[in-house]
């Protein structure tokens, strides 16, 4: 806009000059056009200085993370009030993205997972004679514990790493940058879409790897250790609960939103070279698989305390 230009040619001399400008006075939707071209000359000297720091000093790695978290909430809390700039088209292209096309991986590894807890429990079992009791341990360990981490390692690998590639190369490309320059909230339009969708695909992938495992684990049973087709139905109703699903379906909606706020966080703060992305999108599976085991343990032992 005119103001906009004729405010940069009074503004810029001054900022050529090293005279600090406080321009929290103005519009909101200028500051962050005005800040991003105003000339810096003290840009160079300042990241050597910030360059130069002792890494105690160094603004930490937790607190960056506990701050994109409150940013996160703030952006849902907005979303809740009718407030946001998330598309619900965005959030239905993430869904199709993260679901469907990660469903076979999915059903391949929960399948072979079911094969080994199955087979490995049966071979204690067999020694006390107990081989009827497959079902139960099948059932419970998949159902409770193990589909729900197996799609959060999947989705981590598959989904997370492609967040932060996708968000660290548009931030390379200045893209990011841009959208803060037309007044657009970064977390609402990039971050949430993303968070929704794998809180939505997480539990339905995690019903489907603990379909596939129980009936792995069947044929396991019937195959090698003399189980009848109908004992085994008939034991695996018998040992799922409407509590075990339920708890199985929350770990997987809480790996799923762990692994997108990992991947989005790793992609909003990588660096601007492709060696920066490249980082960004392994710290990022590491980081979604450590949240991962550490909510594990404690949802295990909180569902434990309450009697679930």
């Amino acid at each position: 806009p005119p103001f906009a230009g004729a405010l940069w040619q009074l503004l810029a001399p001054l900022a050529r000059a090293g005279v600090a400008l406080d321009l929290s006075g103005l519009p909101r939707a200028l500051q962050p056009l005005l800040t991003l071209s105003l000339p810096q000359p003290a840009l160079a000297a300042a990241a050597a200085q910030a360059a130069a720091q002792p890494p105690a000093e160094a603004e930490a790695e937790w607190h960056k993370t506990l701050v994109f978290i409150g940013e996160t909430l703030a952006a849902l809390g907005r979303l809740l009030h009718g407030h946001t700039a998330m598309r619900r088209a965005d959030w239905l292209w993430q869904v199709e993205q993260t679901g469907p096309r990660s469903l076979p991986i999915v059903l391949l590894v929960s399948a072979l997972v079911g094969l080994i807890v199955a087979y490995m429990g049966a071979e204690q079992l067999q020694r006390f004679g107990a081989q009827s009791f497959i079902a139960n341990l099948v059932t419970i360990g998949v159902v409770r514990e193990i589909a729900a981490l197996v799609v959060g390692i999947v989705l981590a690998g598959r989904v997370g790493a492609a967040f932060a590639a996708q968000l660290g190369s548009m931030r390379a490309g200045e893209e990011i940058d841009a959208l803060t320059v037309l007044g657009v909230d970064r977390v609402e339009y990039l971050v949430l879409p993303r968070l929704l969708a794998l809180a939505v695909t997480g539990p339905l992938l995690t019903l489907c790897a603990g379909m596939a495992g129980l009936a792995v684990g069947g044929v396991v049973a019937v195959g090698l250790y003399d189980v009848t087709v109908l004992a085994y139905l008939a034991s695996t109703r018998e040992a799922m609960s409407g509590a075990d699903l339920c708890v199985g379906l929350i770990k997987g909606s809480v790996y799923g939103m762990l692994v997108a706020l990992a991947g989005c966080r790793q992609g909003l703060t990588a660096g601007r070279s492709a060696q920066a992305v490249g980082e960004a999108t392994t710290a990022a599976v590491v980081q979604a698989i450590v949240w991962m085991v550490v909510a594990a343990s404690l949802l295990t032992v909180i569902f434990q305390r309450l009697g679930v």
